[in-house]
């Protein structure tokens, strides 16, 4: 089972400590700190509701990551986590209970994982969590069994996984910066993707117009906060927002959900600039203010005209930015069409999503053209490959001043609105953490390319 989930998690609310873990199933270790993280994060952090159900996901550090922790519990059956981080999904609901003194149940079932298929596993739990809320640890007892069953996870497969009575097709990707296509969304799930319902293109209808701000934001690893009046807003925006990044090598810190009670809170969220690239999708309107700094803040959701009768807690929908402007020009048939889908129906909505995804992965995959062009250059000739030094088997030194020289000639296919708007980004992204990763990962790809040749 470890394959693929670590546990699922019960967090009951008590009614003096707020959120806390019930049953952990099958046992699995976890620190306090995991424990106090994965509770507050399961639970929505205001109440939008007297009934109903909520999915959402979150992301918390891996206390076993560090030595100390290691050396502790070196015995206990717990897979490695992908880069220090637990990935969290969460089916919260909340019931009337006339006896309780507060007046309603609330609980959550949570799949933890160190796998980054957020289409996936928000797909399970939502199976998942009506069951369970209706017959308790049974059903629990059964998703084991069928997780237990389900094949290896191959990178770039595509595999069927009995669920609960149903049978889900999935699609693996073949590493985690690669970027799923979009054609068979209808018949199979794209694991690594954000989930597509409801259509993600409706958090962003208020900023649409500011969607290619964003993403230049998002590749320069600049910091955002992303408020929204739900946690399921939330993570499904900060999951299609990354998934935007894609070739690129991740280089940022994101957290779906974040809650004032995370042990990373004061850390991440203090009187300092916030840490290059950091990403957070907050709900609590405490955020407003503490990040009242923040050079760029996207409040999800439609243009709300109601708040001229009424007045909502946190920034109203739309795009908020002191300091970017605009490298390069927008699609505005594409912004058209966008707009025109939001209106539609549930089809349009999806294909607009599906377009919006599209749009500005083909722009990031444009992006690296000018790249990929001069690092062929760097590949050492035949010639040199013939000699037996270590250097004729890797890349020549990357130079920013020859670079720069080659986008001169040559140019991006992106539509920068000027030259040196052209200039001044790639010169900013050289800069980034992004660069490094994705220079070391083409070094390496080319040098066993080289080696084997």
């Amino acid at each position: 089972m470890h394959r693929w989930i670590l546990a699922f998690v019960i967090v009951n609310f008590d009614l003096d400590l707020g959120p806390v873990v019930q049953d952990i199933c099958p046992p699995l270790w976890l620190s306090q700190q995991e424990k106090e993280n994965i509770a507050f994060s399961s639970f929505p952090d205001s109440l939008q509701f007297e009934q109903g159900t909520e999915v959402h996901s979150f992301r918390i550090r891996d206390t076993q990551a560090s030595s100390q922790t290691s050396l502790v519990k070196q015995n206990e059956e717990r897979p490695r986590s992908n880069h220090g981080y637990i990935y969290g999904f969460s089916h919260f609901s909340q019931r009337k209970d006339p006896t309780s003194r507060r007046g309603y149940q609330q609980s959550s079932i949570v799949i933890l994982t160190h796998l980054q298929y957020p289409a996936l596993f928000t797909a399970i739990v939502t199976t998942l969590g009506p069951f369970f809320h209706s017959h308790g640890l049974p059903m629990l007892e059964t998703a084991c069994h069928n997780v237990a069953n389900w094949c290896d996870p191959l990178e770039g497969t595509t595999v069927e996984l009995g669920f609960l009575g149903s049978v889900l097709h999935v699609e693996l990707p073949r590493t985690m910066d690669d970027q799923q296509l979009t054609e068979t969304v209808h018949v199979q799930l794209l694991a690594s993707s954000a989930p597509f319902h409801p259509p993600p293109i409706l958090l962003f209808e208020a900023s649409l117009a500011h969607l290619w701000s964003i993403w230049e934001c998002l590749m320069l690893c600049e910091p955002i906060l992303i408020y929204g009046p739900s946690p399921s807003m939330t993570s499904q925006a900060v999951w299609f927002l990354r998934d935007l990044l894609r070739p690129v090598p991740l280089a940022i810190d994101f957290r779906p959900y974040f809650t004032i009670h995370d042990t990373d809170h004061s850390r991440l969220v203090n009187k300092l600039p916030p840490k290059g690239g950091l990403i957070l999708g907050v709900t609590n309107p405490f955020f407003e203010k503490s990040c009242s700094h923040w050079s760029h803040i996207l409040s999800l959701g439609r243009k709300d005209h109601s708040r001229k009768a009424v007045a909502l807690a946190g920034p109203p929908p739309g795009w908020k930015t002191k300091t970017h402007k605009r490298y390069i020009s927008k699609d505005r048939p594409l912004l058209a069409r966008l707009e025109a889908a939001c209106v539609g129906n549930e089809h349009d909505k999806l294909q607009g999503s599906l377009n919006l995804r599209s749009h500005f992965c083909s722009r990031t995959n444009a992006f690296l053209v000018p790249l990929n062009r001069y690092l062929n250059t760097l590949i050492p000739s035949p010639g040199e490959r013939n000699t037996t030094s270590f250097g004729s088997h890797r890349l020549r030194s990357f130079s920013t001043t020859d670079f720069l020289s080659s986008l001169k000639a040559n140019g991006s296919p992106l539509p920068f609105r000027s030259a040196n708007k052209q200039k001044e980004f790639y010169t900013k992204w050289l800069k980034t953490p992004a660069f490094g990763l994705w220079l070391a990962r083409q070094e390496d790809v080319i040098h066993r390319m080289l080696i084997n040749k």
